[in-house]
């Protein structure tokens, strides 16, 4: 199962209160604070959830594997996520 932006939406009205055009109009303002965040270069720490960092990759070579020919892949920025220890103690007890 894939939780979407519109489960999200569906759980906050469920729990909080909100019509379901405010739940989604909530859960986009949030994404769009972390998106902005990490455009900007800050690491988004969510206490009890994880963070997400980003990280810069290197100039690297490559290889196409059915052809072998070697192409240079740029460098660019990656966002990664390091669930907190309390989550990821959490989903090794199951």
């Amino acid at each position: 199962m894939t939780v979407t932006k519109a489960k999200i939406a569906e759980n906050i009205n469920k729990k909080v209160g909100l019509t379901l055009k405010e739940s989604l109009q909530l859960s986009d303002e949030i994404i769009e604070i972390m998106r902005s965040a990490l455009e900007k270069g800050e690491n988004v720490k969510v206490s009890g959830f994880g963070s997400f960092v980003l990280r810069d990759k290197g100039r690297r070579i490559g290889r196409n594997p059915k052809t072998k020919v070697e192409i240079e892949i740029p460098p660019r920025r990656v966002v990664v996520f390091h669930p907190s220890q309390v989550w990821r103690r959490e989903i090794n007890k199951k």
